[in-house]
């Protein structure tokens, strides 16, 4: 049984820790500080075996060499930003199958907030660890890529399974609901539901995080660039589904 632990990390960042009982390999995902991390190792007594990066921002890859040179452990990053992360062992492409702690994992390709910005979907956890393409009720603004790039990345992300559970880089969600109140929901009994949920965890100061994806298509504004009531709703039946995106990603870069 992998296990996950969730450390939030600088303002609003989460680092994820994985950690394989059997084989006794442990991963971290973004790790924008070292110190929680070995924090987090030594309490567990774990030693980590390999770093996996979504793409070249600081605070996800902060702590990349500290924890390189104390755990003598692998460094995995997308191949598209071998320029931006040095010292890495391995480079992944779009498409390729890597080992994380003993599950495979798929490498999803997502431009979009960055040029090489990457994905990890671990099929057989049901679980998908999203960087910052995709947030609870948002997405990444778009830094490098285009729109039309990030577009295609979430068309990527909505075709897996909606018991995907997902991870993200940030405690963005609710700022995200506030956006998505400014907007007109068809389905807005859910939405209520959902910020609800939301404001309790984050009363407690729990994480939002993770998340089922299938409740994100039918709640996120940036997942239903397709669905044809919410555009009625908001006026925008005329436009095609990446002037869909790009309309409410302009309208969230201006909230």
């Amino acid at each position: 049984m992998t296990q996950i632990e969730i450390i939030k990390a600088l303002s609003d960042n989460y680092i994820y820790v994985l950690h394989n009982p059997i084989n006794k390999q442990t991963a971290v995902i973004d790790p924008g500080e070292a110190q929680p991390v070995i924090d987090l190792l030594e309490k567990k007594d774990w030693n980590l075996s390999h770093i996996f990066n979504t793409h070249h921002h600081n605070d996800h890859v902060a702590g990349n060499q500290r924890l390189v040179n104390k755990y003598n452990c692998k460094l995995i990053a997308p191949k598209y930003d071998q320029n931006n992360i040095h010292n890495c062992d391995h480079y992944v492409l779009d498409g390729d199958e890597i080992d994380i702690i003993g599950q495979k994992a798929n490498v999803l390709h997502t431009p979009g907030h960055t040029i090489g910005h990457i994905c990890y979907y671990i099929e057989n956890l049901k679980i998908l660890f999203s960087g910052d393409t995709l947030f609870r009720l948002g997405c990444g603004r778009i830094f490098e890529g285009t729109f039309e790039q990030m577009k295609s990345s979430l068309d990527k992300i909505i075709n897996l399974p909606d018991d995907t559970l997902v991870y993200c880089g940030h405690e963005y969600t609710l700022s995200n609901a506030n956006f998505c109140k400014s907007l007109i929901y068809n389905n807005i009994k859910d939405l209520d539901a959902s910020i609800l949920e939301i404001k309790n965890l984050r009363n407690q100061n729990k994480p939002t995080i993770p998340f089922f994806l299938g409740q994100e298509k039918k709640l996120n504004p940036f997942l239903r660039y397709n669905d044809v009531n919410f555009k009625i709703a908001n006026n925008v039946e005329k436009l095609n589904s990446t002037e869909t995106f790009k309309y409410f990603r302009k309208l969230k870069d201006n909230y």
